[in-house]
């Protein structure tokens, strides 16, 4: 299944160069004396994901060689090194220009066979649901003042023991099937969230478009997580969302003879495979059969794993190993019995499938012989011999770009051979071919039943209908036909009734209708829904840009057509249905007509002098109408429905109770003379309300009677009150809160007596806006909000109305009004202010989601016949009906652009966003390329002006900073010049621009001596990542009056310096295939200098400073690592290495690191100080690691320790595995790592296993759940 595209005529390919590397061996000191590396472009960015079992890809043009080896490729036009399991397979349509033979014994690089590559520029993409923003920590015990030295390290110990846990799940779709999984008479979709695998190094910048649209089909995505799904008239519902612990290599449908439905099979990287079957008693998955494939001896095979099953069932087979075809045999039952390999003469193996309709079972190869040519063979399998005998023909010298089969079922059978320029049909009997456009295209999905007609999705996202026309069951010919464009697909499934999925890993995955005629753009394609996909997450940063104290996430997603930029926030969205245009609203309420209606009726909107009733009309809008009885020229106070089909309205005069049904005033209740009513609160039997005077009045309704039942006057004037019911009568409150002016408190009142049975001064001087009794999972609170924002909670005791557990948490800057609303039969608290929030509960814990509005004045629940489980909110001049969606969710913006963002940076002065873009021209004779800098406002994301760079000229880096004895703040951009005549960049620039009348103006620039990988703001300065040179520059002041960076210091010792991060005077490298070290800027004398390194051979993705000491990266083979300084070591050589203290499988690809949090940091949370870093992956993951203190640690460990025991991984696979640290060299048991995600998965837990958990712990669950709760 996949390999790579190579032919004079591909765009994308690099004019000159290939390489032939022999066997190399080279030590990472002496490769930095020979390696010069193409510009760097994304490194680990974006794998080109071009096929169903395996993508990812490292090259234009290249397949990876996936075996445990490391290896060095060079071209004419670019030399690369390279490590990990894979390689590149050699170009078609090509002579080799240029050779390299490298054999030293020192070092741990190696390559296989000989091979010839083309190297174009390649973008990585290498690559956990559950938010939680700060990490989990939870139920840390506040920790006393302490000296700040003792405060600090006791930080830094903290940086040793993380917690990783997902925020966003990974969405990168690159499987999908479709079958009858669930039940016999339902058709399930299930996908494939997907991480490439060969991710091993940053791509170089040789050709990026070329390389993005035509580097090849590799096969080494590895999947980490499985979505089943239900195809309904209402479209796909959701059945079960699982992890798998491990990379899925192989994921495929089948139906053993005898059953009635479809069972799954699953194969892994590390040659895991197990046999999925539904429980529909039960709802979940079971294992039928599980197993291990690997064996002693084998080398991996070059362009992935392949994986099939025969049609008839009769065995599956794989190829794991090169020269090797793996076989798992049926039995009658159709159990599985003991694997065998056979022989396969074919080396470079691009795809395999079984043929329909063969009496044995045949496979069909598709290979590429040492001459770079391809041919097609086929072979039948014979289970008794254990051997393969000659199929039943053979295919020479297909077309160069041909690397991907489709098996035809019966009654046509054969195969069709889909190249970049024709698409073949071959049969024993018959060939057929039709040129085509050029085209690569990257998924298939069968129409029809019978195999005669297939829809194709190419690399730009056109979706191609090929047809098989035949007659007597003979084919005659083929057609292709242009229906439209998706998103760019790397998985084709076709549902029913001209439905079909399109799972992408460049953009959202969509379901579509392919319509009978077309649009008015002549497209075929309707798109009905779209699934987000935040992958492949190139870059991005956090900010706050609504400035209320909590991190947002700004992604650069996706590529080509389908990049992007993606707003994440850790709030609640508010999905609009209808809005008005309302000034000066003062209050609302929501009223039925009648006791008994479900639904809401009216719409109460209160103003400074007059009151408005809205209803719903027959149209479905919102209309002005009457309730008679209620007095419409003045302020409404209150409105509340009430027993025996009444509402109740509290004037500043009066209490008005009126019919429901009716609309006619029953009775009125009136204050008495001289005082006004200032504040009041009702519910369906109780009405409380405060007069001049500081009066306190109760009131309780009866059948058309108000009746005051008690007063009290009061020591101060009241500010605020509620008695909302929260005990075993819905419509009765015993207590009444009430907040008072002047002694700034909250007292807890007895009903119907009033007597005062509780005070809390709350302290301070500013007063209670709003209170409110309220009960979440079985605990009852009272909430008081303050005029400047900050909001107290309580526990309160029913009882005796005591008042404990006092804790107090800012939610915004405005005075706060609370109200209670429903959501999927849960009730939560809206706190309407200038930052809105909704508080609710989770294991028996308050949290605080942001809703994403702007200032928000009133809130009322809005549940009507049109608008169900809707809200009606006050906002900025407009009133808004509109849904809210699920709580503690993430909410995802998509800001679409066309082309591929690449890095990007935010500056809070110019309140601007600046990118990096690549803009892809396909309309010319060859693809090419214009890389832009562009500036966007950070508000609405409008381009505000772009900055074109030089042709050939790459942007590598960007940074915000300002420098020393300049006031100004200032973009900084890094770029190289990629030039086709030159093997490596020699020449790049630093670009120093401000921003002035929105405009980038070009201050500076300062030519380099290649590539700029990595700016940083040091110290006043600029440090710069420059190929194998770390250069310091200082920002001086010419005797004209302008500025120029000049250079001051600089540190050589590296492959390639990819990664940079600073603190203080420190600095820190990710290198290429070195790991990491660490530099020292020495101020006196002008110098950067060594002072460690980690000596492993890393080959990294990203890099981040955690504290003075410890350091966390990412490499290559999905793994996370901390290493420490050793600052005491007793010799020169102790201190001079960094030493290895964390270490993790995290089985993503990070692309970047970066500090800050997805949740408000309450100030007097318990986890308000734990330090977090977000990470972002090629998957789509967005992840937090929090640094714990060790007590924490410890509990975790132990409790994720007794959760491997009981929830068990799907289909066998062990946890304690998965997340050991592994890669060509050893594989260890994770260290100083928690798997956050699984400690979460308690909360999901049946009683039961809960209890055994808690028994094990000897903590109760309670206590437990507590605990395992993110904020």
């Amino acid at each position: 299944m996949g390999q790579s595209h190579v032919g004079s005529k591909d765009p994308g390919v690099s004019k000159s160069g290939i390489l032939e590397p022999q066997v190399a061996r080279a030590a990472a000191a002496a490769a930095a004396d020979f390696v010069t590396l193409k510009a760097y472009n994304d490194i680990m960015a974006i794998a080109q994901p071009m096929r169903r079992k395996g993508q990812g890809a490292l090259g234009a043009r290249c397949d990876f060689i996936g075996s445990s080896t490391n290896l060095i490729m060079v071209t004419t036009t670019s030399l690369m090194l390279f490590a990990g399991r894979f390689g590149l397979a050699p170009s078609a349509n090509r002579k080799a220009t240029a050779g390299l033979k490298l054999e030293t014994r020192d070092s741990g690089l190696q390559t296989g066979d000989p091979a010839g590559f083309t190297l174009a520029d390649t973008l990585a993409c290498g690559t956990v649901g559950h938010i939680i923003g700060v990490g989990f920590v939870l139920g840390l015990k506040n920790v006393e003042e302490e000296e700040e030295e003792e405060e600090e390290e006791g930080k830094r110990k903290m940086s040793i023991w993380n917690y990783v846990v997902t925020a966003h799940k990974p969405t990168n779709v690159t499987h999908s099937c479709v079958g009858n999984f669930t039940a016999p008479q339902e058709l399930n979709l299930i996908t494939a969230y997907v991480t490439p695998q060969f991710l091993s190094l940053s791509l170089l910048y040789l050709s990026l478009s070329s390389i993005l649209y035509l580097s090849p089909r590799v096969r080494s995505q590895k999947c980490t997580r499985i979505e089943i799904q239900l195809l309904t008239p209402l479209g796909l519902q959701p059945i079960l969302d699982v992890p798998i612990y491990g990379r899925i290599a192989t994921l495929e449908l089948f139906r053993p003879h005898g059953e009635t439905q479809d069972f799954l099979f699953i194969a892994t990287e590390r040659y895991k495979f197990c046999v999925l079957q539904w429980d529909a008693d039960a709802s979940e998955l079971i294992t039928r059969a599980m197993g291990d494939v690997s064996d002693r001896i084998g080398r991996p095979t070059d362009n992935g794993q392949i994986g099939i099953i025969d049609p008839d069932c009769r065995l599956i087979g794989l190829h794991l190993y090169d020269g090797l075809f793996k076989v798992i045999p049926f039995d009658n039952k159709g159990q599985l019995k003991e694997a065998f390999n056979i022989r396969l003469e074919e080396l470079q193996v691009l795809d395999i499938k079984f043929l329909y309709g063969c009496s044995k079972p045949t496979i069909v190869v598709l290979y590429q012989d040492n001459k770079d040519v391809r041919h097609v063979k086929t072979y039948e399998v014979s289970l008794k011999d254990k051997d393969f005998v000659e199929g039943p023909w053979a295919q020479n010298n297909v077309e160069n770009g041909a690397d991907l089969l489709i098996p035809v079922p019966p009654p046509l059978c054969g195969v069709l051979i889909i190249g970049e320029d024709n698409i073949v049909y071959r049969s024993p009997n018959t060939f057929k071919a039709i040129p085509i456009r050029h085209s690569i295209t990257k998924a298939y999905g069968k129409v029809d039943a019978d195999g005669s007609r297939y829809l194709l999705g190419d690399h730009a996202g056109l979706l191609h209908l090929l047809v098989i026309t035949h007659e007597k069951e003979k084919v005659t010919g083929l057609k292709i036909e242009l229906l439209g464009e998706t998103s760019i697909a790397s998985t084709i499934s076709y549902l029913d009734n001209a439905f079909v999925y399109i799972g992408s890993s460049y953009g959202d995955s969509q379901l579509v209708k392919l319509n009978l005629h077309p649009d008015a753009k002549g497209s075929y394609v309707e798109v009905l829904e779209r699934y987000v996909n935040l992958g492949p997450i190139v870059d991005f940063c956090v900010v706050d840009l609504e400035r209320q104290g909590q991190g947002q996430v700004v992604t650069c997603s996706g590529a080509f057509k389908d990049g992007s930029l993606r707003v994440v926030r850790n709030g609640i969205g508010i999905n609009e249905q209808a809005s008005v245009e309302l000034q000066g609203i003062k209050g609302m309420w929501s009223l039925r007509s009648s006791t008994d209606d479900p639904y809401d009726t009216f719409l109460v909107v209160s103003f400074i002098s007059e009151t408005r009733i809205l209803a719903m009309n027959i149209e479905d809008e919102l209309e002005e109408t009457e309730i008679e009885g209620f007095c419409s020229q003045v302020q409404t106070l209150f409105c509340h429905d009430a027993v025996c089909n009444q509402l109740v309205q509290v004037t500043s005069s009066s209490v008005r109770l009126v019919s429901s049904t009716t609309r006619e005033l029953k009775h009125e209740w009136n204050a008495p003379a001289g005082y006004s009513i200032n504040v009041a609160t009702a519910n369906a039997t109780q009405v409380l309300l405060a007069t001049g005077g500081k009066h306190l009045v109760y009131l309780e309704i009866g059948d058309g009677i108000l009746t005051e039942k008690n007063h009290a006057q009061l020591d101060f004037e009241i500010s605020c009150l509620d008695i909302n019911p929260i005990g075993d009568n819905p419509n009765y409150s015993q207590l009444a809160a009430v907040g008072m002016w002047t002694d700034i408190s909250v007292q807890i009142y007895s009903l119907p007596d009033l007597n005062r049975i509780t005070k809390e001064h709350l302290g301070g001087e500013i007063i209670p806006r709003s209170v409110l009794l309220c009960a979440f999972e079985g605990i009852s609170y009272l909430l008081c909000a303050l005029g400047d924002g900050h909001l107290l909670n309580f526990i309160l005791n029913t009882s005796t109305g005591e008042l404990t557990d006092r804790k107090k948490v800012s939610l915004g800057t405005q005075p706060i009004t609370l109200r209670t609303f429903s959501s999927k039969s849960t009730t939560h608290v809206f706190a309407a202010s200038d930052r809105p929030t909704v508080i609710y509960s989770s294991n028996k814990k308050l949290l605080y989601s942001n809703v994403n509005l702007k200032e928000v004045s009133h809130m009322c629940p809005f549940n009507s016949a049109a608008f169900p489980d809707s809200l009606a909110i006050a906002k900025e001049g407009e009133l808004t009906i509109g849904t809210i969606d699920d709580i503690q969710k993430l909410h995802i913006r998509s800001i679409p652009l066309g082309e591929h963002a690449r890095r990007i940076c935010h500056q809070e002065q110019s309140r601007t966003f600046a990118i990096l873009s690549v803009k892809y021209n396909q309309s010319s004779a060859e693809d090419s390329e214009t890389h832009f800098i562009r500036l966007l406002d950070d508000q609405s994301f409008d381009l505000i002006t772009y900055y074109q760079l030089d042709a050939f000229e790459y942007a590598c880096s960007i940074l915000s900073c300002s420098f020393s004895d300049d006031i100004n703040v200032y973009y900084c951009v890094g770029t190289a010049y990629v030039l086709p005549e030159e093997n490596e960049p020699t020449k790049g620039r630093i670009l120093v621009f401000i921003v002035e009348d929105g405009k980038l103006q070009l201050v500076a620039e300062k030519e380099t001596k290649g590539s700029v990988y990595s700016l940083n703001a040091f110290n006043g300065k600029l440090l710069a990542a420059i190929n194998q040179k770390i250069q310091l520059y200082k920002w001086t002041l010419r005797d004209d009056g302008t500025r120029e960076l000049q250079s001051e210091c600089g540190h050589h010792g590296h492959i390639l310096a990819l990664y940079v991060q600073t603190r203080g005077d420190f600095i820190i490298v990710g290198d290429l295939m070195k790991s990491i070290s660490l530099l020292m800027y020495k101020h006196e004398e002008g110098a950067i200098e060594e002072r460690a390194r980690d000596y492993n051979a890393n080959w990294m993705s990203a890099v981040e400073i955690l504290d003075d000491d410890v350091y966390i990266g990412a490499e290559n083979f999905f793994n996370l690592f901390t290493v420490r300084k050793n600052s005491e070591g007793a010799t020169d050589e102790e201190r001079g290495r960094l030493e290895v203290v964390g270490e993790y499988h995290l089985g993503e690809f990070v692309n970047r690191f970066r500090h800050g949090s997805l949740v408000m940091r309450l100030p007097d949370s318990d986890v308000g100080q734990i330090p977090t870093v977000i990470f972002g992956t090629v998957n789509g993951v967005i992840g937090v690691i929090a640094s714990l203190p060790q007590e924490q640690y410890a509990f975790l460990e132990k409790l994720q320790s007794n959760l491997r025991r009981v929830i068990k991984g799907v289909g066998g696979l062990s946890h304690e595995q998965w997340r050991s640290f592994s890669n060509e060299k050893k594989t260890v048991d994770a260290k100083n790592f928690l798997d956050g995600d699984l400690i979460e998965s308690f909360l999901d837990l049946n009683r039961s296993k809960m209890d055994e958990i808690s028994k094990q712990m000897r903590v109760s669950v309670e206590e437990l759940c507590k605990r395992d709760t993110g904020i």
